[in-house]
């Protein structure tokens, strides 16, 4: 499986789950497709048949709200059966709507309290120093979260403590919540505030794949310094209707034209080698 061939599986199982589950955050989950596809199929050092194992590279996906991705993922790479994901955000079912640790191989950090992810991989990264380990902390992080104060503590401690093993990666839509991040809090100049802090700054088209991989390549192999990579990204990315329209954060796909035009969209895109997974039910 190839990197695009993995986000694409990631959008049409968000839509697929947003739907059936009637949850939200489509928005965010389309956004950060490309990053976790490439993260997940070209990057991290994870092993399905072992998800514990010592030296695996860890994964927090800060922004929890959009745990349907991480889901998807996972399932796609044999983490656990695909057949699962029907049950997201249903009750009782493991697959919580902010993705959760509890019972599910694969995901190290149950989030959804916004700002909390870059301190937990800070941490990790920090003990793994201490330890002498080799792996590397990658921690998935989005715009609005970033207004808080914890994520900035974090980026000065991983700073002083020289963590050259922690990756933030912001999925920067430049979208937050109810409206765009310069209408609720401006994060410009962005770039210049992670310098600021003493990281290494990569900024990148998020939606690249090859951007992306030299981006976390270079990332893992940087001296003295933990890297920021600002991958630009749209909201809704691949739903012409959804992107950077702020009303997909909450909304899901009714069935009907919503759903039925979603799904065409994204079958129009399908990279070749693959099939819809979902065909006879569409």
């Amino acid at each position: 499986m190839t990197s695009e061939q993995l986000a694409w599986k990631i959008r049409r199982h968000g839509i697929e789950m947003t739907h059936l589950s009637q949850g939200s955050h489509i928005g965010a989950i389309l956004s950060v497709a490309d990053i976790i596809g490439v993260l997940y199929n070209d990057i991290a050092n994870i092993n399905p048949e072992n998800p514990k194992m010592p030296d695996r590279d860890r994964i927090i996906l800060s922004k929890g709200h959009a745990g349907a991705a991480i889901y998807a993922a996972l399932a796609e790479k044999g983490f656990f059966d695909i057949a699962e994901l029907k049950t997201h955000y249903a009750n009782g079912s493991r697959l919580s709507g902010h993705v959760s640790h509890k019972g599910v191989p694969g995901v190290e950090f149950s989030t959804g309290s916004l700002g909390h992810g870059l301190s937990v991989g800070a941490g990790m990264a920090y003990s793994a120093k201490k330890d002498e380990k080799n792996h590397k902390v990658f921690v998935i992080l989005g715009d609005g979260e970033c207004d808080e104060g914890s994520v900035w503590e974090a980026v000065l401690m991983a700073n002083h403590y020289k963590l050259n093993n922690l990756v933030a990666i912001i999925d920067h839509n430049k979208m937050q919540s109810l409206d765009f991040c310069e209408n609720t809090m401006s994060l410009a100049p962005f770039a210049d505030k992670w310098k600021a802090f003493g990281w290494n700054v990569i900024d990148i088209d998020g939606h690249n794949h090859e951007e992306l991989r030299k981006a976390l390549f270079t990332a893992t192999s940087m001296n003295d310094k933990p890297t920021v990579v600002i991958a630009n990204t749209i909201k809704g990315k691949g739903i012409s209707f959804m992107e950077n329209d702020i009303l997909w954060h909450y909304r899901f796909p009714h069935e009907g034209e919503e759903y039925t035009s979603a799904v065409a969209e994204l079958k129009e895109q399908m990279p070749e080698g693959i099939s819809d997974m979902y065909e006879t039910e569409v």
